[in-house]
């Protein structure tokens, strides 16, 4: 092996400078070939653009199933709106807390969550409660039953 045949590192390669005139093969245009679009400086055209026209994924239609329509959705509650809105050994249900304004719509039922603190002693009737939720009305005195 002679020292003219080693092949060339990374470092050793010269860089390709364009656009230097015709000599240099790389003059004029600059290896971007003729007018167009990837002639012009700043081209970048991502892999699924179709030259302007509808997109293929936009002119296939929609497939397949989705769940979302069926999902259920609670109303939630906090426990800081059930002590301001009820007095000391009322009876918390879904029909009172809509008629109260407190919940707008019922959905799938109502769920009742540990934000905030309870200090009266109620009966909570809910389609859901959470476990910290559950904790806090009981250690307040009082009840919860899942409708």
């Amino acid at each position: 092996m002679k020292l003219e045949n080693l092949p060339k590192s990374k470092e050793m390669k010269s860089k390709k400078i364009v656009g230097r005139g015709p000599g240099s093969g790389l003059g004029k245009t600059s290896g971007h070939g003729q007018k167009g679009q990837k002639s012009r400086s700043g081209a970048s055209i991502s892999a699924w653009f179709q030259g302007g026209q509808s997109p293929l994924y936009r002119r296939l239609p929609k497939r397949g199933f989705n769940n979302k329509q069926f999902e259920t959705k609670y109303a939630t509650i906090n426990l800081s709106d059930l002590n301001t809105y009820f007095n000391d050994g009322d009876v918390v249900t879904p029909e009172i807390l809509k008629e109260r304004g407190i919940i707008k719509k019922q959905l799938s039922g109502i769920k009742v969550l540990a934000n905030g603190t309870l200090e009266k002693k109620l009966t909570v009737k809910a389609h859901r409660f959470s476990q910290s939720a559950i904790q806090a009305i009981e250690t307040a005195g009082g009840k919860t039953e899942v409708i």
